[in-house]
């Protein structure tokens, strides 16, 4: 076994694969550039080595500063985590000549299944079932145009290099076509440094299912199950559970086993993962093999108790795999939910910034539920515009898949993340979606069920009741804390009010006490809207996570105070409460609402990010939806579209300014 190995990645990554390696008594070298140099990763590791600036490009993607870091520290072996180098083949070739071991799959594997046309070449003649598609070169978006009417629209244009949703494009027409083939050219070109791109039929109400492999250098293959990766926005996987909630036992064996034969035919070794998409048939179709570990691996070994990195080490090693394929069985549910730093009400736009508050749920088994929490932050963090913006994944596991969706809406309630926008609250609300918990899913679920983007939500009637609960307990609380103070002025009269309203969002919610007292713990009646409901709970002043009993309902959420109130956020909800007597809430009806300025003739830069191009001069005249404006932020390139017609009167910002969100990009007239 090895004595040390370097772990070329960085953030939650890096920190998993210290973990493993760490119970295995293997020390671990981290690397780390600029932007890194106070990262968790950098902290956990037993040595740690500077590769340089924060591009990408000029140090986690530099091959040899990699390799030059192992024979400063004397590394045996790389572990390369997901994305940068894990899936270059010329990478893992020169390791092997220099005698670094390459934890992951050797170089024939990685160069038949890493390039998209190469992996659908290879897999059409090994008799894989593959989505009709042309997988030659494409010369020009002339050229993309005649391929897609030959296929059949809806068609989707990939990068041949690419991964994690980027260089990706759906096209339902001609224009679509050249608009979609130009963007995911460059996105290519700039993220992989490879234009390449191809054409496939794009499969309606598709599932993107997932079938994870490992194999060992003896021969010894096996699949572990799947996972269910249909909840996506903009390509790009946002929950994952496993296994999933549509395959049955015939259709899941049937997609390992083919799995097995793809691995078995380009002499797998390591963790792998098999992507298909399935349409509402249940029919398969070959997608790509990701050559490494994937992003989403710990709901596989929550169902199967088996640590992939642990096995992808041993493998690496020289290890024949302890189990067989008849050994393997799944045993309940697990969901996953990725944190990123992007504001859900703004398009999921990416957010940077320090977090001047992290804190996770708390990790490990209570009762028949099991939180695991992935991070690469901690509190005082700075999340980089430099790298891809994941905060954590979540995950929780259960018997059973509700019991795992209702573990990970509590777990999310308790969520604490302040400092930057994150997307917790989508998280929150998608945990309760009728659809997502009855299991049905497409890959177009997010645009489906959000047309319009995740607006803030309003509550339910039954839902304001308990937001009411939750800022009246608050409230008298604090009221009981100030009148114990030693060096009040007044002695506290003891007196308690009987009647409340609590104003949560727009709405008004009746209270009476029924208790005439405010016990420590607290613990009252309260007829809320008529109603006799008890509530309990053991918050505390300053506590930014109120758990507790609602009418015998256990209740978790996130309480921050703001002017004259508080903001609770609690399963996808955001609301600001103030807590008035009868009085004061008649006044309040009467208070004139502030209007938002009007932004109508601004184009505003909608996140931090660099000006790819500006596409109109001022005095032109643009129709609804034609292109404005390009930002790239976190190797994502977004395009800014006219939403009615208008004439640009003034263009302030041109191509290659970095812009700070919500800057004036131009001005129409």
């Amino acid at each position: 076994m090895f004595k040390k190995i370097l772990i070329a990645n960085r953030g939650e990554i890096a920190c998993r694969v210290i973990k493993t390696a760490r119970r295995m008594g293997i020390l671990t070298v981290a690397v780390y550039s600029d932007a890194d140099r106070d990262a968790l990763h950098v902290e956990m590791a037993d040595e740690a080595v500077h590769i340089g600036p924060a591009a990408a490009s000029e140090s986690y993607l530099v091959a040899e500063k990699i390799i030059a870091a192992c024979k400063a520290t004397g590394a045996e072996a790389v572990h390369p985590g997901y994305g940068f180098l894990s899936e270059r083949a010329a990478f893992c070739a020169e390791l092997e000549k220099q005698g670094i071991v390459f934890i992951g799959p050797k170089p024939k594997a990685i160069m038949a299944m890493g390039d998209k046309i190469e992996s659908k070449k290879f897999a059409n003649a090994a008799g894989v079932s593959t989505v009709p598609g042309h997988l030659g070169v494409i010369e020009d978006a002339a050229h993309a145009e005649v391929i897609s009417g030959g296929i059949g629209y809806p068609v989707m244009i990939k990068a041949s290099a690419g991964g994690g949703g980027k260089g990706m494009r759906i096209a339902w027409n001609e224009a679509e076509v050249r608009d979609g083939f130009e963007r995911a050219r460059s996105e290519a070109k700039s993220s992989f440094g490879d234009d390449r791109v191809f054409i496939e039929k794009f499969v309606v109400e598709p599932r993107h299912i997932e079938i994870q492999v490992l194999a060992d250098a003896h021969g010894n293959v096996v699949y572990l199950g799947e996972r269910e990766c249909s909840i996506q926005r903009r390509n790009q996987k946002v929950a994952e559970e496993a296994p999933s909630p549509f395959l049955d036992e015939e259709t899941r064996k049937a997609m390992g086993e083919q799995s097995v034969a793809l691995a078995k035919a380009v002499d797998y070794q390591s963790a792998g993962t098999v992507e298909f998409i399935v349409d509402r048939d249940r029919n398969f179709y070959f997608l790509e093999m990701n050559t490494r570990l994937q992003v989403e691996h710990p709901v596989t070994e929550l169902v199967t108790g088996i640590d992939l990195v642990e096995q992808m080490i041993r493998v690496a090693a020289g290890e024949a795999l302890p189990f067989t394929q008849e050994e393997i069985k799944l045993d309940g549910w697990a969901i996953e939910s990725r944190l990123y730093a992007e504001d859900p009400y703004r398009n999921f736009l990416p957010s940077i910034g320090r977090l001047t508050r992290y804190r996770p749920p708390a990790e490990g088994r209570t009762g028949n539920v099991v939180i695991r929490n992935d991070t690469g932050v901690f509190e005082g963090a700075e999340i980089s515009m430099y790298y891809d913006p994941m905060i954590a994944k979540l995950c929780t596991w259960a018997p059973t898949r509700l019991e795992a969706i209702e573990a990970m809406g509590r777990a999310l309630d308790g969520f604490v993340v302040d400092g930057i926008e994150h997307n917790v609250p989508f998280l929150a609300a998608l945990m309760k979606h009728p659809r997502w918990r009855e299991g049905r899913l497409s890959t177009g679920f997010i645009t489906e069920e959000y047309p319009d983007g995740f607006a803030p939500m309003k509550p339910e009637p039954s839902e304001e009741a308990v937001l009411a609960a939750i800022a009246l307990s608050a409230s008298l609380i604090e009221t009981n804390r100030r009148e114990r103070f030693a060096d009040r002025l007044r002695a506290a009269s003891g007196a308690l009010r009987e009647d409340w309203v609590i104003k949560t969002g727009e709405n008004y919610v009746a209270i009476r006490l029924l208790d005439g007292l405010v016990t420590i713990p607290f613990d009252m009646d309260m007829a809320i809207e008529g109603e006799s409901r008890s509530v309990v709970t053991d918050w505390r002043p300053g506590d930014p996570v109120w758990s507790g009993k609602v009418g015998g309902r256990d209740i978790t959420a996130q309480i921050r105070p703001v002017l004259n109130g508080l903001r609770i956020d609690w399963q996808g909800l955001s609301v600001t409460a103030k807590v008035f007597s009868p009085r004061h809430a008649e006044l309040d009806r009467l208070m004139p609402v502030k209007l938002p300025p009007d932004t109508s003739k601004l184009l505003l830069c909608p996140m931090p990010g660099l000006v790819v191009a500006i596409a109109v001069v001022e005095g032109q005249e643009v129709k609804a939806g034609e292109t404005l404006a390009v930002v790239e932020a976190m190797k994502m390139e977004n395009v800014l579209r006219a939403d009615r017609d208008l004439v640009v009167s003034k263009i302030n910002a041109a191509a290659g300014e970095s812009l700070a969100v919500d800057a004036v990009i131009m001005e129409f007239a």
